[in-house]
């Protein structure tokens, strides 16, 4: 087995290995959320885990074991771009989800795993399905900070959106959580983002995780849950653990800010 991307960042023997993989980073990464995938990446090392930082774009050999799905947003055309490979993939990726796999996805790929996006011109871009939701691009763009109340497993998640999209959820799938401040889902309804099992879907960007760094932690447990059947992501010595807190006070401060900034 090669080199993983990052050793372990702790003292002693690594707890394990996760394998972390990059949808579309090529296409999908308009708004910098290829920097959720280093937040991943780095709250695993200081757990003690070594990990393979993996990318897919169209074209590419889909990897092996992966642990942990990520993938961000782009432009129309960026959609239109990876459409045709996303579809190779209809079946690999809802089985992933089905078996417990954790996946992170923001704005335009949060809208292809639903059942479509129709885009401005009419366009209508078959999308997976592992959403039951559809999203139709709408005329004025929503943007602003967003926080949203995620439930008391998930708690408040803060990040920056900005989309043309209204996401409309089926009767069944349960939203991310309920806007506190910004537009969400669709600017009228106060949802945001689907969830299913350990799948998120959300327009937030910022990145959402270097915000709310408790919600990589969550997709973190449950990747180390599934590879080792136990979820240890507490800090592996002090030096780690001074580096979460210092990282903490910096998020805590960005989420009050985001709470008070205008729309």
């Amino acid at each position: 087995m090669s080199e993983p991307t990052y050793l372990h960042a702790t003292d002693g023997a690594a707890r394990g290995r996760l394998r972390l993989l990059q949808l579309y980073p090529r296409d999908m990464n308009i708004y910098g959320d290829w920097g959720n995938a280093l937040v991943l990446a780095r709250r695993a090392q200081w757990a003690g885990y070594d990990v393979d930082l993996l990318s897919y774009d169209p074209g590419d050999e889909f990897p092996d074991d992966v642990d942990l799905l990520v993938g961000g947003g782009g432009q129309d055309s960026g959609q239109r771009g990876i459409l045709s490979d996303l579809m190779k993939l209809k079946s690999e990726l809802p089985g992933m989800i089905e078996a417990g796999v954790p996946m992170l996805v923001i704005c335009g790929l949060y809208q292809l795993m639903g059942h479509y996006f129709q885009t401005g011109d009419g366009d209508r871009l078959t999308g997976l399905g592992i959403f039951d939701a559809v999203t139709v691009a709408g005329q004025k763009r929503l943007i602003g900070n967003v926080v949203v109340d995620a439930g008391d497993e998930l708690g408040v998640l803060v990040g920056y959106e900005n989309h043309s999209g209204r996401t409309d959820l089926g009767k069944e799938q349960a939203p991310l959580g309920r806007v506190i401040k910004g537009w969400g889902n669709d600017g009228a309804g106060k949802l945001e983002g689907a969830i299913r099992q350990a799948a998120i879907g959300t327009y937030l960007h910022g990145p959402v995780l270097a915000k709310s760094p408790h919600l990589a932690d969550w997709l973190l447990a449950r990747a180390s849950y599934r590879r080792y059947g136990e979820a240890k992501l507490e800090p592996a010595d002090g030096h780690a653990e001074k580096e979460l807190a210092r990282l903490e006070r910096l998020s805590e401060r960005a989420r009050q800010i985001a709470l008070t900034r205008p729309q």
